[in-house]
């Protein structure tokens, strides 16, 4: 037995945990009857990939495939998202699409069908998978796209584990010419005025904002966004960046080297870092050269940086409602956050594409992140926001959640209830994949 838990720590279990190295091995495991998950590396932030009998995939890590001509990569499920970019960015290639962590396995992006800054550009993650080898219950593996076993893949991408273990995928790499990025920053003075920039920024390949969730009156919703394109190298400045345009230095890598005490974090607390993050930013719009990390991954750089919320743990609160409803939904769902006083300082507000998938979380739209730590005013708080997030045509995102309940998933994923069947009817047998969450949300008994 061994206690874990996913970046949220909340909840935290003990469950009996084995990884493999081979098919064979993974065949062997799932000869055991009951009920077991997936855990890639542990960065969803609820229960979506905990049980009290886990399967690990991280050990399960080789490059198989790459074509250079076309780049297609094919992998094994466990490779990290930095393990890709630490080879291939050298190369000249760059991930489709990327959360904000690269500390994430591959099957862990395709069964969160995560999505990145660009999705109003490129889509979610599941959407530049080519195909990929599933694992069942039984023991039997099926190789599954958007063309062959159809069905399978679309219950597999966004299915949170819940159709079998992915062994492996293809997808398509984005070729670039520099490891760096051409940022500009923009500073908004309200949640109306950034959703003006969110409007105006669509021709722009990445774009996202961090809010002040806690600022009130007029300031509410007051914003810094960050937009970028990959730098091509006639834009590189330094000598040392045009002599290698593909290399990246490695900046210093901080530590939270214990869990900070519950009271740390408080309104005072929080304010003032909001204050201090907004006005780092001047009015206007400034151009800046940053590499990648630095765009894409700040956090990462914060080793345990989840620890600041102490033992009591955090979730993340991220929602997504529809465009058309994107203003006045947001302005009421930010100003009851805000009149709550329980917002939190790395709050992230984004503009989806369109996209139309079975089972992911997202739509066209404004998604709004925060994280909070584990309270019961927060819990109370929570379904407040549930029912107008609800009301709003609106959803939860599965890879956050650690507290929804059936009856919100229901109302909020269309596609619940054939969803539901559809794991059921995969999970005949002695063996069968169910998770905490997907008890917990009724998709599995």
């Amino acid at each position: 037995m061994r206690t874990i838990s996913d970046w949220g720590n909340y909840p935290v279990i003990e469950a009996d945990v084995a990884g493999f190295d081979s098919v064979g091995q993974l065949r062997k495991q799932l000869e055991d009857p009951g009920e077991l998950i997936a855990f890639g590396n542990g960065r969803s932030y609820g229960d979506a990939s905990l049980q009290k009998r886990m399967v690990l995939t991280r050990r399960f890590s080789k490059f198989l495939s790459f074509d250079e001509s076309s780049g297609t990569l094919c992998c094994d499920s466990g490779v990290l998202l930095s393990e890709i970019l630490d080879v291939f960015v050298p190369r000249g290639w760059f991930l489709p699409v990327t959360p904000g962590t690269k500390l994430i396995t591959v099957g862990g992006a395709i069964a969160a069908d995560v999505h990145g800054k660009n999705h109003h550009v490129d889509g979610s993650f599941g959407q530049h998978i080519l195909s990929m080898d599933i694992m069942r219950n039984d023991g039997s593996i099926i190789t599954c796209s958007p063309t062959v076993n159809a069905e399978f893949f679309k219950v597999t991408v966004g299915g949170m584990g819940l159709t079998g273990v992915i062994l492996n995928a293809s997808f398509r790499l984005k070729r670039i010419e520099t490891a760096f990025i051409r940022e500009e920053t923009v500073r908004a003075a309200n949640l109306g005025e950034i959703m003006d920039c969110f409007e105006v920024s669509v021709g722009w390949t990445y774009s996202v904002a961090w809010i002040d969730c806690l600022a009130k009156g007029d300031s509410m919703g007051r914003s810094i966004m960050m937009r970028g394109e990959h730098a091509q190298t006639h834009e590189l400045v330094s000598p040392t960046h045009k002599h290698a345009p593909l290399k990246v230095n490695k900046g210093m890598q901080l530590a939270v080297p214990f869990r900070f005490p519950n009271f740390a974090l408080n309104p005072l607390s929080m304010k003032a870092f909001n204050f201090a993050y907004y006005n780092k930013c001047r009015p206007g719009t400034h151009q800046h050269l940053v590499d990648y990390n630095s765009f894409f991954y700040p956090l990462d750089a914060i080793s345990n940086w989840n620890r600041i919320y102490g033992k009591r743990g955090f979730t993340q609160y991220q929602f997504v409602i529809p465009k058309e409803a994107g203003r006045e939904g947001m302005a009421r769902i930010l100003k009851r956050i805000t009149d709550s006083g329980l917002g939190s300082f790395l709050a992230v507000l984004k503009l989806f594409g369109e996209q139309d998938s079975f089972m992911s979380f997202p739509m066209e739209g404004y998604t709004l992140a925060l994280d909070f730590p584990i309270s019961q005013k927060a819990m109370e708080l929570f379904k407040e926001l549930d029912a107008m997030v609800a009301d709003y045509g609106g959803r939860l995102y599965l890879a956050k959640d650690s507290r929804m309940d059936a009856a919100m998933f229901e109302k909020t994923y269309a596609n619940a209830d054939e969803f539901r069947q559809a794991v059921t009817l995969l999970n005949e047998g002695e063996t069968r994949f169910a998770s905490l969450q997907s008890k917990r949300i009724g998709i599995t008994n």
